[in-house]
């Protein structure tokens, strides 16, 4: 019999497979922090064989060159993808036996990149899982516009075909098992749910229901915003990357942290966004821990710039870190824990701000304070409703334009809460006046300030 076991990064919106028999197993797309997966192999009793790319990511570092080099496995990369080390080279229709009566086949799915290859595996012959990496995703498709602009069109027009093939070559109650899609920004659009078949895919998924211009047509105009991340997550996963240092960072205190602050470094509190509200170091900036850290974080900073983190205990410290490492944001230079009081000198006070619901925005409106709303969704989120008079500056692009902001006091708000949160932040260093919105969208309405709907999207 065999298995399939799904380790889930929520932060990243990826999934990593462990797949096997009773001996021996193989490994897709694996995280830059390959203990878990060892672990996770280890539980099974297995021995990982294999480690399999889809692609070379775009979004995140692999592991898989480390996993492989630990483990001994042979490590399956698409044999057209440019890549700096000694791997194994896969190419269309190859074929490895993971364990008795297991197979892999590799199929070519260009379209998320280039040289995109899913792996189907069969059991006595007859496909049992699709490993569909970023080309057929549950309702949708992975993006293609993170390779090349001059080929976007063309890579679009190649998942169309790809998911076609999948869906042609592969029996309706084979299990489609993707790595993106989850929440991650490789995802062409929003996925349909948690677990899909070929079968269901048929029916639902626009690549497989619709022609390939409307298809194409439909895709390019939904394409979001790309983190700006992702260009050195490429380059960085074909050069081969370094294996990861999970070891505590160095401890700090009030002294270091304000010579850090004032030396223009980054300092992080990765507490909720309503304790840092109500007392954070002046100067620092709030990305929840618990949120999607490493994509909005490795997103606004500065590529390279130190970054000290800040949190209650040494377990979210270390949790974070995980996260960091996985989006190439290696090392902290350093990390305090416990009592925020003891994170500022004893001349120096806390800063605080308010938060507030959009009742209380409507409310401030009504009686005309001096206000200004700042709305830092993205374009696509923005175009499906917004605050009549409102500012829009998405929060990964307001570090560099909080010059635009106008006077007054902010009122700033997302589709939640947690980048209004990291928007006020930035501005509260600034020394702006902000109001942290905490607020659904839905809300907005339902105060009563008026909404207008853009006409169109991206």
């Amino acid at each position: 019999m065999f298995f399939v076991d799904t380790l889930e990064f929520e932060g990243l919106g990826n999934r990593c497979y462990l797949a096997g028999g009773s001996n021996a197993a193989v490994v897709v797309d694996p995280p830059r922090d390959i203990d878990q997966v060892i672990a996770a192999a280890a539980r099974r009793g297995v021995r990982i064989a294999f480690v399999a790319e889809t692609h070379v990511h775009n979004d995140y570092v692999t592991g898989g060159l480390e996993l492989a080099r630990v483990t001994g496995a042979r490590y399956l990369v698409p044999a057209a993808a440019h890549v700096a080390f000694a791997r194994t080279p896969v190419a269309d229709g190859d074929t490895v036996t993971v364990d008795e009566g297991l197979v892999l086949r590799a199929i070519a799915t260009p379209g998320h990149t280039p040289h995109h290859t899913s792996y189907a595996l069969t059991e006595d012959g007859r496909a049992v899982a699709a490993f569909t990496g970023g080309s057929l995703l549950i309702g949708t498709v992975g993006r293609p516009d993170l390779v090349e602009p001059r080929l976007t069109g063309q890579l679009a027009r190649a998942q169309h075909a790809s998911a076609h093939r999948l869906a042609d070559e592969l029996d309706d109650d084979v299990p489609v098992l993707p790595t993106h899609g989850f929440g991650s920004f490789c995802s062409s659009s929003e996925a349909g749910g948690d677990a899909s078949t070929i079968g269901r895919e048929r029916g639902t998924n626009d690549a497989l229901t619709l022609d390939v211009d409307t298809f194409v047509a439909r895709m390019l105009a939904g394409l979001d915003d790309v983190p700006a991340y992702y260009a050195h997550m490429g380059p960085a996963n074909a050069a081969g990357p370094a294996p990861v240092d999970l070891t505590p960072p160095h401890r700090t205190d009030a002294e270091e942290i304000a010579s850090r602050l004032a030396a223009g470094e980054w300092v992080v509190d990765l507490r909720s966004r309503m304790a840092f509200a109500e007392g954070h170091v002046a100067g620092s900036f709030n990305f929840e821990g618990a949120g999607k850290l490493a994509t909005y974080l490795a997103w606004l900073i500065p590529w390279g710039k130190p970054v000290t983190l800040l949190a209650e205990t040494p377990e979210q410290i270390g949790a974070a870190q995980r996260e960091l490492a996985r989006v190439g944001i290696d090392r902290p230079a350093a990390a305090a824990t416990g009592d925020p009081a003891a994170w500022v000198r004893e001349s120096e006070r806390l800063a605080s701000f308010p938060r507030a619901r959009f009742a209380e925005l409507a409310d401030a409106r009504e009686r005309g304070d001096d206000m200004v709303v700042l709305d830092v969704r993205r374009d696509v989120e923005r175009a499906g409703g917004y605050v009549d008079g409102s500012v829009h500056i998405p929060v990964h692009e307001l570090h560099g334009r909080i010059g635009e902001v106008p006077d007054g006091v902010v009122w700033v708000h997302c589709a939640g809460g947690m980048r209004a949160a990291v928007a006020a932040s930035l501005l509260d260093a600034t020394g702006r006046d902000v109001v942290a919105v905490d607020d659904g969208f839905d809300a907005a309405s339902e105060a009563g300030l008026p909404l207008t709907r853009s006409v169109g999207t991206r």
